[in-house]
């Protein structure tokens, strides 16, 4: 049991730790004017499927896939709802990055990309993990 625990432990530390370099990524992408915006959503994405494997390290890759996915196309479709409260909130720097300000059906495809990068990526690092261990 202490062993299984050690493991999600170890887990969390790599998910927090590709939480906090996609955010670096994302933000460096707005820097700089040569990177198309969409680089941005498909990190945003790819962060939140990362958040998702972090909150619930016990749940099947499809079920993070799908929360990931529920997540991020609810925040884009709340782009529609324009009351004045909330189109304050998105005017914020963290409403911009959280919220968005408006809805584009090309970010529901860079969310798909987003979040299938970071299936990819858990996929590529744990093979090299496994490999570690032999």
């Amino acid at each position: 049991m202490a062993i299984h625990k050690n493991m999600k432990f170890k887990h969390r530390i790599t998910y927090f730790i590709l939480i906090v370099i996609v955010i670096v990524l994302g933000l460096l992408s707005r820097r700089f004017a040569a990177i198309p915006l969409f680089i941005g959503d498909i990190l945003w994405a790819t962060m939140v499927y990362f958040i998702m494997r972090f909150l619930f390290i016990v749940k099947p890759v499809r079920f993070n896939v799908i929360a990931a996915l529920i997540f991020c196309f609810a925040i884009e479709f709340s782009q529609l709802y324009k009351a004045p409260w909330i189109n304050e909130l998105r005017h914020t720097l963290f409403g911009r990055l959280v919220l968005g300000e408006g809805f584009l059906w090309s970010d529901l495809l860079c969310y798909v990309i987003g979040v299938g990068i970071g299936v990819g990526l858990e996929k590529i690092l744990s093979k090299s993990s496994q490999a570690d261990r032999y």
